[in-house]
């Protein structure tokens, strides 16, 4: 009964209600171009050639983020990517380059405009390079291209992958403004779910025509444990102290001094969120390009093997090595500990026992640096957590969602959703999605210092 009250409240509310509307409406169109073809293309070649490519390839995993677009050659193949490849860059130069930090910090709506418009041509000059690259491989699939010459048939589909991008980014873009939760994390998450039915169903047939419906049992709870713990790291966070000092209240002759008040700093177990992962996958990429090119060789073929086997040893420990190294570059770019000891300098606040100033800014630092490292290590274990469970015997496309990426974001993006309706209900002072529990929003979060946190 709770379920649908709250249901119930959600739909009372005019504004939350239309804006979940457009955003199913959006994400509707978005499924759909998955499905649209490109001309000159024969899809039933391109699905053999899928079928009969290995699924533990990074293409079978670019595959899910896209919603089967790639596989499908559709007009949406490249999805969102390039624009998520083109806000990472941007956001880096934020970090080493002064004109785009004065733009992210310094400038206010106009700087943001700038770097929205700089992401935006970014995107383009991405999705042309990886347009043609993703072109080449559907050329090199022996009866995939027909009835276009070939000039004809690069020119066109160029232009019809950058411009099914650019559309991609609008449609997140709206979400955002118009709908409900970050537009662009909603896409991706809605191609990667479109993709686990599917996945479930394989999983499904597989144990029941070996009849180990235990076994499916076990692996259903373990999925389920699998997801709590996700979310208890995603929103765990390590709560410093900080008590700001006492002010004298009343008129100069009677002042008397206030009761000083308690608050927190609430310091991310995870603060990296999902971009270590994604920036361990790009550096893999990198890495296993140079080996195409020796793959004719035992030496390149060993190698090319190990680096584009997503469940491979090699390529699992390189990747964790890369998640825990790039999840403490990114804590250190996104938290900054003199930024906190500023801060609480200007407030006439100080965490209890540390002095003000630089021992505030090292203690922080400390802090930050041994929740770090569980965080780092889960994230580390999340990411290679495919690989385990396909050597279980878990089917390869059904392993994927037992971590990794695709785990992080469906788990990621269903927190940041829940934390908007549950602002609505709260506002509108109705009970909100669960009485007690850690849904960001519901209790005072904390002093937020610098980024959000």
């Amino acid at each position: 009964m709770k379920l649908f009250t709250v249901i119930g409240n959600i739909w009372s509310i005019k504004e939350l209600r239309q804006r979940i509307l457009y955003t199913l409406l959006l994400l509707l169109v978005y499924r759909v171009g998955t499905f649209v073809v490109l001309p000159g293309v024969v899809p039933s070649v391109l699905e053999s050639s899928a079928q009969n490519r290995k699924a533990n390839d990074l293409l079978g995993l670019i595959n899910v983020f896209t919603g089967g677009a790639f596989d499908n050659a559709a007009i949406f193949a490249l999805g969102v990517m390039p624009y998520i490849t083109a806000s990472i860059i941007v956001q880096l130069l934020g970090f080493a380059v002064p004109y785009f930090q004065r733009l992210q910090t310094k400038e206010g709506e106009s700087g943001r405009k700038k770097l929205n418009q700089y992401m935006r041509l970014l995107t383009v000059a991405i999705a042309m390079v990886q347009g043609g690259s993703y072109l080449q491989l559907i050329s090199s699939t022996q009866g995939a291209v027909q009835g276009l010459s070939p000039s004809m048939f690069w020119f066109a589909n160029i232009i019809i992958l950058t411009a099914g991008t650019i559309f991609c980014m609008w449609l997140g873009e709206r979400i955002t403004d118009k709908g409900i939760g970050n537009g662009v994390s909603l896409i991706i998450q809605a191609g990667i779910i479109a993709r686990f039915p599917q996945a479930f169903a394989f999983e499904f047939q597989k144990l029941a025509g070996e009849s180990k419906f235990l076994w499916l049992i076990l692996e259903m709870a373990a999925f389920f444990i699998i997801v709590l713990l996700t979310i208890l790291v995603i929103q765990g966070v390590r709560r410093i102290p900080i008590q700001f000092a006492k002010r004298m209240v009343g008129r100069s002759g009677g002042a008397v001094p206030s009761a000083s008040s308690r608050d927190y700093l609430p310091l991310k177990v995870n603060s990296a969120g999902v971009m270590p992962i994604i920036f361990a996958q790009a550096i893999m990429f990198l890495i296993a390009a140079p080996f195409q090119y020796l793959s004719g060789n035992d030496f390149g073929a060993n190698n090319v093997s190990m680096l584009t086997d997503i469940y491979s040893f090699g390529y699992n420990a390189i990747f964790f090595t890369l998640i825990v190294v790039f999840t403490y570059v990114y804590t250190a770019l996104m938290v900054n500990p003199t930024n906190y000891a500023e801060y609480l300098k200007r407030n006439n606040a100080f965490i209890p026992g540390v002095k003000p100033g630089e021992a505030t800014s090292e203690y922080i630092d400390s802090v930050m640096t041994r929740i770090t490292l569980p965080g780092a290590v889960f994230l580390g274990f999340i990411g290679i957590l495919p690989s385990l469970a396909q050597a279980l015997g878990v089917n390869q496309q059904f392993a994927l969602f037992f971590g990794g990426t695709t785990l992080l974001i469906m788990v990621g993006v269903a927190l940041d959703t829940l934390q908007v309706i549950e602002s609505y209900l709260l506002t509108k002072k109705y009970d909100g999605l669960i009485k007690s529990g850690r849904i960001q929003g519901r209790n005072s979060q904390g002093v937020q210092v610098g980024q959000p946190q």
